[in-house]
């Protein structure tokens, strides 16, 4: 079907993440900042339309087959948010730091800190395409009440999973993406690709 694909992103996080999981299909993965894509707009409130309009963006610039990424923190008692609004949400320009301040602030004396990260995946095969593939992953945890560890990104220095006890950022990368929202939205999405190249 397709031997090249563009990343809508410009996470280095993410791109890193991404690469490793489609290694197996032998798809050659390129950043958009290769074709000079702009940002693009995220004006909806749900993940599923922002990454639908990052993917069609991404292509509509490339010219390639794009996969886009939307995914965030969800918190419990804070019915939802940051949600899409989590690269966002200590203000602009982005800052992890800032966003891991404000959600600490944000859970300043609350008991309940259960929380997830969701992650939706869209490939499209060109920026018109009707039949968008897309996946999902969920990943279970809690929001510490300081950070732990040095690697991942975003929140993951506050995330704690509970299977491993560990936090987003202690965990090693494969680990990470093995048990990841955005691991378990890759997987799905590899499935997806292998049926239509067979």
């Amino acid at each position: 079907m397709f031997d090249r694909i563009v990343i809508a992103s410009g996470n280095a996080g993410k791109l890193r993440e991404i690469r490793q999981l489609l290694t197996p299909l032998n798809i050659e993965v390129l950043p958009q900042s290769d074709f000079s894509v702009p940002e693009a707009d995220e004006p909806y409130f749900t993940f599923i339309e922002n990454a639908l309009a990052k993917a069609r963006h991404a292509s509509l610039h490339s010219g390639l087959p794009a996969l886009a990424d939307d995914s965030g923190i969800c918190v419990d008692v804070l019915h939802g948010a940051p949600g899409v609004y989590s690269a966002r949400f200590g203000g602009e320009p982005k800052s992890d730091a800032r966003n891991n301040e404000k959600l600490l602030e944000a859970l300043s004396g609350k008991l309940d800190r259960r929380a997830h990260y969701y992650c939706v995946m869209v490939l499209v095969r060109n920026p018109e395409d009707p039949q968008p593939l897309i996946a999902q992953g969920v990943w279970q945890g809690e929001i510490l009440e300081a950070p732990r560890g040095s690697g991942g990104f975003g929140y993951d220095p506050l995330f704690l999973d509970l299977k491993t006890g560990q936090s987003g950022a202690e965990l090693s990368m494969e680990i990470k993406n093995r048990i990841s929202h955005r691991g378990h939205a890759m997987r799905e999405m590899l499935q997806l690709i292998e049926r239509l190249q067979s």
